[in-house]
């Protein structure tokens, strides 16, 4: 029989440590003896055998059912399970989580529902490439714009504020339905909404740049109603498709697009930083809906139906902002010429083009036939988003 001496020491000193360490050793049902010479160590080793869920009999201690008291937080050691049980609440994966605690109201709860492979490799890439926005961008680089072409990098700036507050909004609002036993997603997504935070952040304060805090640009109902129905798609893949792949997508092309033709480098810079940002959005996005679809083929289906009601429900407003439509006009010209709005007008339309044909290789990927990609390509919204 293995022996525990305490010697002088009471449980209520920190003997229960050194219990605890000779109980480690031994099988469920194994006695171990335990000696020592403080006044109420009977007492107290007896009220500490119940807690704990050990067998007792004065000096033994017996092992009892503790070892089957707790379950393990995972499947295997590391491993991710299907649908973790809801009463392992936050505990950290891999935790060995003591029965009857209480159960946490996580919906999104099933590997099927949230689950990509990418989603570590992603994490780290994001945690990687966050930037401050007082050191990354200089503030202060002096330059000056004629009023017309301030005015139209204020009204693309209120634009992209808009469409990035949805793009916080959407992924936070699932932030905490999602089981944190699937913490890697949970962080990639957490990280999104702190680059959207940022986003927001930057292209306000380029909005107010050259106005002392004055009024920015304009936001209109059709903007609107089309974000509203970002937000009111309850459905985790279907939200993160028309997000992520779709939205965020569209505007891999629109900074991509600002970039090249930004009339100051505040302007290049903060939409050079957020289109690298946005990339790693629609990688995660596309990873994870290629999961979602391997596990439920059928799931493609709904997302094709989805663009489809989107489309129908917003058919009545008048789409893409048309002082969002001219401010870009402007950028891309870069004079007040009729010839250089002629080229301004055309790059604008290429830049429609160029959305389209990444739209459609993105939904090509997702494995829609080249018909029905261009066809969901061709009914995304008009206001980009």
């Amino acid at each position: 029989m293995n022996v525990c001496d305490l010697e002088g020491l009471g449980l209520d000193q920190g003997g229960h440590v050194l219990l605890k360490r000779a109980l480690a050793g031994v099988a469920v049902g194994e006695r171990v003896e335990v000696r020592g010479r403080a006044p109420e160590l009977g007492v107290h080793l007896r009220a500490w055998c119940r807690a704990q869920g050990h067998g007792y009999d004065w000096p033994c201690v017996v092992r009892g059912t503790a070892a089957g008291a707790r379950l393990r937080g995972a499947e295997t050691a590391g491993g991710v399970a299907e649908r973790p049980p809801s009463n392992w609440g936050l505990a950290a994966r891999g935790a060995l989580v003591e029965v009857g605690g209480p159960e946490f109201p996580f919906s999104l709860d099933e590997k099927s529902a949230v689950w990509t492979d990418a989603a570590a490799g992603i994490y780290r890439q994001a945690v990687a490439a966050q930037w401050d926005p007082a050191v990354a961008v200089d503030w202060h680089e002096p330059f000056d714009l004629p009023e017309e072409v301030e005015d139209a990098v204020v009204q693309v700036m209120t634009y992209l504020i808009e469409n990035e507050n949805a793009a916080l909004v959407v992924p936070a609002r699932f932030l905490g339905q999602i089981h944190p036993h699937f913490r890697e997603v949970v962080g990639v997504l957490a990280v999104q909404v702190a680059d959207e935070a940022r986003h927001v952040e930057v292209f306000t304060r380029r909005a107010e740049l050259k106005r002392g805090g004055g009024p920015l640009g304009l936001s209109t109902v059709g903007g609107q109603a089309s974000l509203l129905t970002l937000l009111e798609e309850p459905d985790f893949a279907l939200a993160h498709f028309l997000l992520s792949v779709l939205g965020e997508g569209t505007f891999l092309s629109l900074l991509s697009f600002l970039e090249r033709y930004a009339p100051d480098p505040v302007t290049r810079r903060i939409t050079h930083l957020a289109l690298a940002d946005e990339a790693r959005h629609v990688a995660f996005g596309m990873a994870h809906l290629q999961a979602v679809m391997a596990d439920d083929p059928g799931v493609r289906s709904r997302l094709a139906t989805t663009v489809r009601r989107r489309h129908d429900a917003l058919a009545s407003t008048a789409g893409l902002n048309a002082e969002v439509f001219d401010a870009l006009v402007v950028l891309a010209a870069g004079a007040f010429t009729p010839s250089a709005i002629a080229e301004g007008f055309a790059r604008v339309q290429a830049l429609a083009a160029d959305m389209d044909e990444g739209r459609r290789r993105r939904l090509a990927k997702l494995g829609f036939d080249h018909t029905e990609a261009a066809e969901l390509a061709e009914l995304h919204t008009r206001n980009f988003m």
